[in-house]
C-alpha cells in the first residue's frame, strides 16, 4: 500500500525544492566562483546536480516515488492505468502542482542564500529549434531509463541511474537538460546562470511533453508488460510492518 497522499505530496514539494535549490545555488556560487569560463560553470553546477539528486531520490523515493518532474508522473498515470497500477489521474494533478510550487520555492531559497532579490525573473534567453530537440531528447531518455529499471527490477541503482543520466545530459544535450516542467518554471525565478526567461517556458515545456510520449513509446515497445510495474517508479514507495523487535530476518 502507498503512503498517505498527502505525506507524497509534501515529499514531492520538499524533493522538488531542494532540487531546485541545488541546480539554482550551485549555478548562482559557480557563476561567481568562475566568472570567466563558461564550461567550468557548467562543470561546477552538473556536478552538484548529480550529487544532490541522487541523494534526494535516496531520501524521499521510499514515500512518493521521488518523481519531482511532471512528465514522470503523467507516464506513470498513461502506463499504468489500464493495469490499475500507478498514479490516479487526481493523484497526477496533485503531484503536479507540489512539484510546480516546490520548483519555484527552490528558486526562492537559492536566491535568498546568495543574497539575491527574489522578485526578479530571469533574462537568460533559450529559444530555439535545436534546444527543443535537445529536450525532447533528454525527457525521453529519462522517462525511458526510470521505466526500464522498475520493469527490469533494478529500482535500487534509480537514484544513482537517474543522477547519472542528467549529468551526463548535461553536456550531450544543447539545452543542458531541464527534463522537467516544474523545474523549468521554477527556474524562471533566478536571474542566474540557470535560470530561463519566462518567454522561453512554452517551447521547453512542449518539448518535454513530447519527449515524454516517445519516451513512454519507446519503454512500451522494449517492454511490453511495463504497465505492472508502474507502482514502482521512480523507486518502491509502499509501507510495510516493520519487524517485531529481537526478530532476525532470514537469511
Amino acid at each position: 500500500m502507498n503512503p498517505p497522499l498527502h505525506r507524497r505530496l509534501v515529499a514531492e514539494l520538499l524533493g522538488t525544492a531542494l532540487l531546485v535549490a541545488v541546480v539554482v545555488g550551485s549555478g548562482i556560487a559557480a557563476q561567481r566562483l568562475s566568472p570567466d569560463d563558461v564550461g567550468l560553470q557548467l562543470l561546477q553546477n552538473s556536478t552538484a546536480t548529480v550529487l544532490g539528486l541522487t541523494v534526494l531520490i535516496l531520501l524521499f523515493g521510499p514515500v512518493s516515488g521521488a518523481h519531482f518532474n511532471p512528465v514522470v508522473s503523467a507516464a506513470d498515470w498513461l502506463l499504468g492505468r489500464r493495469a490499475g497500477t500507478g498514479l490516479t489521474a487526481a493523484e497526477v494533478g496533485a503531484y503536479a502542482l507540489a512539484q510546480t510550487v516546490g520548483a519555484v520555492a527552490g528558486a526562492v531559497l537559492a536566491n535568498t542564500m546568495f543574497d539575491l532579490s527574489i522578485t526578479e525573473l530571469s533574462v537568460k534567453d533559450r529559444t530555439g529549434s535545436h534546444l527543443l530537440v535537445a529536450e525532447v531528447v533528454a525527457t525521453a531518455g529519462l522517462v525511458a531509463l526510470v521505466f526500464a529499471l522498475a520493469r527490469t527490477g533494478r529500482g535500487a541503482v534509480a537514484a544513482p541511474a537517474v543522477g547519472a543520466y542528467i549529468g551526463a545530459a548535461y553536456w550531450f544535450t544543447s539545452s543542458t537538460s531541464f527534463a522537467n516542467p516544474a523545474v523549468t518554471i521554477g527556474r524562471v525565478f533566478s536571474d542566474s546562470f540557470a535560470g530561463i526567461d519566462p518567454a522561453s517556458v512554452p517551447g521547453f515545456v512542449g518539448a518535454q511533453v513530447v519527449g515524454g510520449l516517445v519516451g513512454i513509446l519507446l519503454v512500451r515497445y522494449l517492454f511490453p508488460d511495463v504497465a505492472g510495474t508502474a507502482d514502482d517508479v521512480v523507486v518502491p514507495h509502499t509501507t510495510s510492518s516493520p519487524a517485531p523487535a529481537g526478530t532476525r530476518s532470514p537469511r
